[in-house]
């Protein structure tokens, strides 16, 4: 029986480059003069942390690591944002979590995506994947354009991978 595998992957070495950059070009950046600012990469926790002392500013500096990860090719879908809290001395931070892999919560969505679909396929949740199967190919190649389209409803960034017949 055919199937195919969908993910949700990030390549870690990519974020760390991005937030490397975003560092370097914060530096530069005249509007950031005598303002602190950081942005911290937590490989562990799978977190980038932000904190600017000035809260006007924490969005440029938001602005600055989605432009860098979208460089990297890092889907902004795999960002969580955390609420913006108060920090030491009038400043602020924020959270963002990275996520990699399917969730049982989002396995569940995609799944009652697909049965939504009326498709002839089923799917599985298998720890940080989806598994797909189906009868024919074809209803499997047109199950991937759907979830393709609808990655921005799902909230999720997927890859397609390990295709069997």
């Amino acid at each position: 029986m055919p199937s195919f595998d969908i993910t949700s992957d990030v390549d870690w070495q990519e974020v760390d480059n991005a937030v490397n950059t975003a560092l370097k070009e914060l530096a530069t950046r005249f509007d950031f003069k005598n303002v602190k600012s950081e942005i911290t990469f937590d490989k562990k926790a799978k977190t980038i942390t932000l904190v600017c002392s000035e809260d006007s500013k924490l969005d440029n500096l938001k602005d600055i690591v989605q432009t860098k990860l979208i460089k990297r090719g890092i889907s902004l879908l795999s960002l969580n944002y955390k609420p913006v809290e108060a920090a030491f001395g009038g400043s602020v931070r924020q959270v963002i979590e990275v996520q990699a892999g399917i969730s049982k919560d989002k396995g569940k969505e995609v799944i009652a995506f697909i049965k939504d679909s009326k498709m002839k396929v089923q799917g599985q949740i298998q720890d940080e994947k989806v598994r797909v199967t189906g009868k024919n190919r074809d209803d499997l190649q047109e199950c991937i354009g759907l979830l393709r389209g609808s990655q921005d409803k799902l909230k999720l960034p997927m890859s397609f991978g390990n295709f069997r017949d």
